[in-house]
């Protein structure tokens, strides 16, 4: 496996992107969430990037403008379309003998693939997509930790079921550690129903109705994200796929392998 820098432009700015080749004529690109280096959280695309090459399946990853080594305006996910347009373009260039492009982006990465419809690619593998909406008046890169978010009820209630199974939970509600009258709030929104979808959970399903390649949404089960998409999301599409036990870097053992596992399968299913 080789692994070299690749400086490419976007739109009058300089962007940076890793490259790790083989012999493969479909690839992997990594589409980076939230304001993270293309690295990942705790060097899991890095670690991704160099087992897919290794299993033969040249693989790109890069720093969306105004992240990283990338230069120019952060404009957050939802207008990060001509950063992965670009981020296409010199990955095929890069590598002349790529026939097809697979693409993996988790959280809002997930969804900016969505917006995007796609953004010309042949197969999609989607983690925890972002459904929540921004503040009013906030700054597009700009967003609330899933903790900070409003939950679903479905979401509130998956919550506080485990917590009765807790004993730590619980010696603290018994010693007057919990705030009551947050949590007789929380219990009461736990009580609702789900609302509609949120706008920008529509804007997803509409854009990922324009893309006609494999579709695969992968989802950790302890995430709260991947909790709210699921309830923002028809739970009956056959493209869902639950990884047991995972949090939302899939940093367990199991669940890095179970990703690894379902980008590969998808990866040689063009083969």
């Amino acid at each position: 496996m080789t692994r070299r820098p690749v400086a490419f432009a976007c739109d009058g700015s300089e962007m940076v992107g890793t490259l790790d080749l083989a012999a493969g004529r479909t690839g992997l690109l990594i589409v980076t969430g939230g304001n993270e280096l293309r690295a990942g959280p705790w060097g899991s695309q890095a670690q991704i990037a160099e087992k897919v090459a290794t299993a033969g399946f040249p693989t790109f990853r890069f720093d969306r403008r105004g992240v990283g080594d990338s230069a120019g305006d952060n404009a957050g996910f939802a207008r990060s379309a001509a950063d992965i347009a670009a981020a296409v373009a010199a990955f095929r260039a890069q590598v002349p003998t790529l026939e097809r492009i697979v693409a993996f982006g988790n959280c809002d990465a997930a969804s900016a693939l969505m917006l995007a419809g796609g953004a010309g690619l042949d197969a999609l593998a989607l983690a925890n997509p972002w459904t929540f909406e921004p503040e009013p008046g906030a700054a597009p890169e700009v967003a609330k930790a899933p903790a900070q978010q409003t939950m679903p009820p479905s979401v509130l209630r998956r919550h506080y079921l485990r917590r009765l199974t807790d004993p730590r939970a619980i010696w603290r509600l018994l010693t007057g550690q919990v705030e009551l009258s947050k949590m007789a709030s929380s219990l009461t929104e736990a009580a609702k129903s789900d609302g509609a979808p949120t706008p920008l959970a529509k804007q997803l399903a509409d854009g990922l109705a324009r893309f006609t390649g494999p579709v695969t949404i992968l989802l950790a089960e302890n995430d709260r994200t991947a909790q709210a998409f699921l309830a923002n999301w028809d739970k009956a599409d056959p493209h869902l796929h639950m990884c047991p036990g995972a949090s939302h870097s899939f940093i367990e053992p199991q669940a890095r392998l179970w990703l690894l596992g379902q980008i590969l399968a998808m990866l040689r299913s063009f083969n």
